[in-house]
């Protein structure tokens, strides 16, 4: 069984460090766990993936961590990226993740990733076999979409999920074809941000993957302001919109205003 350490963390987690193992991707998984201090086989466990620039406590997770844990005893697991954090290489950041990318397998590599820790963390803390949710914005999206995908695949099944800050074109426009491949698998709510003058995505990219995605409890907030200019409400709606519900569906409520 693979073998999983646990370290002192920051702002409320416990840090861990997963060896490589043996046939897998030959490099350790790194993150963090806020959990309460009582948890049931019903316990709900949110996924965070961070944006390139950071790393597991990246802004928002730790807030929304606290939030999830104090508020709902929701617990939260963070990874570190591929080149970041616990495991940066040479600079990390954008820079690194850059030549991370020119690596064949790389997307592959970081499910694989996220599918070991869900399973240790469900092994060593009984933790991950209650309701799933997924927060993960720009890198977090690019990222966390081919896991939802994977997730369906691998008969895990994902309550809901807050994606944004990334489209098919620009830097990722070479896999913009696979994101939308496993956007399309993608039929639990999600909600959807978008930056209007993003630098780094366009809107057409960011309405195509928006659009392939499946789901029919499915909502798209966009704002003015460039890639991380994000208004502070929709932490706050990410917020609602995960924990009600990862705790059960939420009947889907239509106003018309020029009925009779």
């Amino acid at each position: 069984m693979t073998q999983i350490e646990w370290l002192p963390g920051q702002k409320g987690a416990s840090d861990f460090r997963i060896a490589a193992a043996a046939g897998g991707t030959g490099r350790s998984v790194t993150g963090a766990l806020w959990q309460p201090a009582t948890v049931t086989p019903t316990t709900p466990l949110i996924l965070c993936g961070h944006g390139a620039s950071g790393d597991r406590y990246q802004a928002p997770i730790p807030h929304l961590a606290r939030r999830f844990l104090q508020e709902r005893g929701i617990a939260t697991l963070a990874l570190d990226g591929p080149v970041h954090g616990l495991r940066q290489v040479g600079p990390g950041g954008r820079e690194a993740l850059r030549d991370e990318m020119q690596r064949e397998g790389f997307i592959d590599d970081m499910v694989a990733d996220w599918l070991l820790a869900l399973s240790c963390v469900q092994q060593d803390k009984a933790l991950g076999t209650g309701p799933l949710g997924y927060f993960g914005l720009s890198m977090g999206t690019i990222f966390g979409i081919p896991l939802l995908a994977a997730a369906i695949a691998n008969d895990i099944q994902f309550c809901a999920s807050t994606l944004g800050l990334a489209g098919t074109t620009g830097a990722v426009s070479f896999i913009g074809d696979r994101l939308l491949r496993d956007a399309r698998t993608i039929s639990h709510p999600v909600f959807y941000l978008m930056q209007l003058e993003d630098e780094l995505f366009d809107r057409d990219g960011y309405l195509k993957l928006f659009d392939a995605l499946s789901s029919s409890d499915k909502r798209l907030h966009a704002n003015p302001g460039l890639h991380p200019e994000i208004p502070a409400e929709e932490i706050d709606f990410a917020f609602d919109f995960l924990s009600t519900r990862i705790e059960g569906p939420v009947p889907r409520s239509i106003t018309n205003p020029i009925a009779d």
